[in-house]
């Protein structure tokens, strides 16, 4: 028997999302996946931003994951495959979402994570017994998970393969995430002595963490950093800001070997923060809060999140010279994206305010509802407008010569991405 895990990408040449090879990141959900599959069946992972599928290749079963902006394509996928009469199961974030909506494009859906469930999925395939829905009772215990399957990547293809997750779940709630509803609101965390060993397997000195928020459950933070800092490694990750509180855990992750975190920064102006239910944030205390982690040697990439609904049009300018006065090295800028199952989704449903449910348009760069205080129109032209200046080269020239002087190791990648950022704004937008 084979399965063959399929990672859909964006297929046309105008696209929207990072696509270059510095952010094409191997499908770390697949290899789990992959991991959890029983042993005597034969298992093949597909990643469409690297190269077509060959939907005539010998296989028994198709398994896709989809992102909301992929799934119609994910869907033309399952429907080409299950012509030739290949059986198909979907999962992920969208289908998860909205598993009635996937049914009609497959014969079985995963609705959450798939481990825990993986195994039984396979069982009852083979004895043509495929249900319609499958999903865990409980969210799955971390240290039940076995090691993902990266001898199935083509490692040759990406930048970065040594991706690792140590934990699952937020407890913060922000109204636009989907996190929380896919993972749960409370921190699971695998053993740390299973994750060094995992590092050590890897045989490699940069990893990067996929926690959602790797300081989110700060007694496990400091066990993990702790025996981090033995491995001589480098790595990078995803934080909230508020880890600048705990100076002791924050230099004891520097120590460890963290040279850049993505924060969620979400915006300049507070009562937008409180809108997306992020109130914990201070917009006054990050200039402070990105000198302590630059201070560290961590490199931060900040993202913002426009078209709240106090925000009229004076937040463009106000964004991008805060971005600029809080020195952070790298900056994405998106439009509030009401992704199915999120609070804000539910929330503007019920206000029938968003307009357009072509899921490709969901990608945080297009607005798919109607903003209180300008036209869905405006608020793309600027955000995409923030993109540019930004990253404007003469801007880009003075954050590198400010590095320079304060992080010089790092100066070369963050170099690196942010001409990386300017060529992909310039595949989708002129620059």
């Amino acid at each position: 028997m084979k399965v063959t895990l399929i990672a859909p990408a964006v297929v046309d040449e105008k696209r929207r999302g990072m696509q270059g090879r510095v952010f094409q990141l191997p499908p770390l959900a697949l290899a789990t996946v992959a991991a959890a599959t029983p042993k005597h069946v034969e298992v093949e992972i597909i990643d469409e931003a690297l190269e077509p599928i060959n939907y005539n290749c010998a296989t028994d079963l198709v398994g896709i994951t989809a992102l909301t902006r992929f799934a119609p394509h994910a869907y033309d996928i399952a429907d080409r495959f299950r012509k030739r009469g290949v059986k198909v199961v979907m999962g992920g974030m969208h289908p998860s979402a909205l598993p009635n909506e996937a049914i009609k494009h497959c014969d079985s859906v995963v609705i959450g994570e798939a481990e825990g469930i993986w195994v039984q999925l396979v069982k009852d395939f083979e004895k043509k017994r495929l249900k319609k829905y499958y999903k865990n009772k409980e969210f799955v215990d971390l240290s039940t998970i076995g090691r993902p399957r990266r001898d199935l990547y083509k490692k040759e293809r990406y930048l970065f393969t040594h991706f690792i997750q140590t934990t699952r779940g937020c407890p913060f709630n922000c109204g636009f995430c989907s996190v929380t509803k896919f993972f749960g609101r409370t921190y699971r965390t695998r053993p740390v002595a299973s994750v060094i060993k995992e590092i050590r397997e890897m045989k490699t000195k940069f990893v990067g963490f996929s926690d959602d928020n790797i300081f989110g459950n700060r007694i496990y933070a400091r066990k993990l950093f702790s025996a981090l800092k033995y491995e001589g490694v480098v790595w990078l990750s995803q934080a909230s800001l508020n880890i600048t509180d705990d100076p002791k855990l924050l230099h004891l992750a520097a120590r460890s070997g963290c040279k850049g975190l993505f924060i969620g920064l979400e915006s300049a102006d507070y009562e937008s923060l409180t809108q997306m239910n992020k109130r914990f944030l201070k917009p006054q205390k990050f200039k402070d809060a990105i000198k302590h982690l630059h201070d560290e040697g961590i490199s931060v990439l900040g993202a913002f999140v426009l078209g709240n609904d106090n925000e009229d049009q004076s937040i463009f300018a106000r964004t991008l010279e805060f971005a600029k006065k809080i020195k952070i090295d790298l900056a994405q800028f998106a439009v509030l994206t009401p992704y199915p199952g999120t609070a804000i989704y539910n929330r503007l449903i019920r206000e029938n305010r968003i307009f357009n449910f072509d899921w490709t348009k969901y990608d945080a760069g297009n607005a798919v509802y109607r903003p209180l205080k300008m036209t869905a129109e405006k608020l793309k032209q600027e955000v995409d407008k923030l993109w540019r200046d930004f990253y404007r080269f003469d801007e880009v020239i003075m954050r590198i010569l400010t590095l320079g002087k304060r992080i010089p190791l790092q100066l070369l990648p963050i170099l690196l991405i942010n001409f990386s950022f300017r060529k992909e704004i310039a595949a989708t937008q002129d620059l």
